[in-house]
């Protein structure tokens, strides 16, 4: 039981899978559309949350968040099950496939045996897609690799009902009826409410949320010779958040390109100049992430106690710029709300 599938390969997990779900139902969205309606990118900065004894440092809104946002955006008919018993799990999934019904998982990246070794760790929020199943082996459209994959159903049963932080407990969703049509659906509006959400949370009155959080963490790195941590944990936290930045989900840089190339498309559907402007602004703020990640693995194998000062100067210019842009955009949105 195998499903005419097109693969496509994208930058980050659950915008990718909830791309090609779309596009396989006939609403022609690519990630950065996606990603872009469903207002995912953020930033925070929680140290009550631990990833080992490293603050929780994220780039976009909590796993899920994609989904949810934009099937509630686009009234999409999807459905989500979750299941205590993994049989019963891997049952419904074979009755999808055989109802000839794509399905999108929550698995755990650790227990996928096509991940390379060095790739794996407990992380149990990412996003796939099945399409087929020959003999024992699951065909699997995992968008952040270039080319489809085969699960074993042993494998694919564990990475579904991992426990720990995120446990999907073998989550499973799809669409349950036609999506709109393209000409159905007004975009200028969708994209308004999309750009408004955006430039909210970017601009919370929070100290740990949006260009606030950035500037909270600006601090606690200038901060860090000053204080009692050693050399060793200095180290370990720069390289943390460079981790965060660039290799977990795609990151902050990854996340401005993305968003970016969103505005791109926002300001031709619109018809407005100045979105196009934002977008160009909003990349090169992603240059400037991966230069402050530059910076940080500088300092990480030649640290200076002088350095920190530096690095967090980098980032409050990032937030400076940030913040600056984002209330553009919100101004942007709120003119295209009163336009006629």
């Amino acid at each position: 039981m195998t499903i005419a599938w097109t693969h496509h390969h994208t930058a980050h997990c659950e915008s990718g899978v909830m791309s090609a779900l779309l596009q396989h139902a006939g609403l022609n969205f690519d990630e950065a559309m996606t990603f872009g309606l469903s207002s995912a990118l953020t930033f925070a900065y929680l140290p009550i949350v631990k990833l080992g004894d490293m603050p929780l440092i994220s780039y976009r809104m909590p796993p899920g968040a994609i989904i949810r946002r934009l099937s509630k955006m686009l009234g999409l008919n999807l459905y989500r099950r979750k299941f205590s018993d993994p049989q019963q799990g891997m049952a419904a999934l074979d009755h999808a496939l055989a109802q000839g019904q794509p399905v999108g998982l929550q698995t755990s990246v650790f227990w996928l045996p096509y991940f390379p070794q060095e790739m794996r760790f407990h992380f149990n929020a990412h996003n796939l897609i099945v399409y087929g199943k020959e003999g024992d082996d699951y065909l699997i459209s995992d968008p952040i690799f270039e080319s489809v994959q085969r699960c074993p159903a042993e494998d694919l049963q564990r990475a579904r009902f991992a426990k720990g932080a995120l446990a999907g407990k073998g989550l499973m969703y799809g669409l349950n009826a036609p999506v709109p049509n393209l000409t159905e659906l007004d975009m200028p509006q969708l994209i308004r409410r999309a750009l408004q959400k955006t430039a909210r949370q970017m601009n919370a009155p929070l100290f740990f949320i949006g260009t606030r959080g950035i500037k909270t963490l600006a601090r606690q790195i200038e901060r860090l010779p000053h204080g009692k941590t050693s050399d060793a944990y200095r180290k370990r936290y720069l390289g943390h958040i460079v981790r965060m930045q660039e290799e977990i989900g795609t990151g902050g840089a990854g996340f401005r390109y993305l968003y970016a190339y969103f505005l791109e498309q926002a300001a031709a559907q619109c018809t407005l100049p100045e979105l196009k402007t934002a977008a160009d602004e909003l990349t090169d703020i992603g240059d400037a992430w991966r230069s402050f990640a530059s910076l940080a693995v500088q300092q990480c194998r030649r640290p200076q106690d002088a350095a920190y000062a530096d690095i967090a100067d980098a980032l409050r210019t990032i937030a400076k710029r940030e913040q600056a842009l984002w209330q553009q955009i919100g101004h942007i949105a709120r003119d295209l709300c009163q336009s006629p």
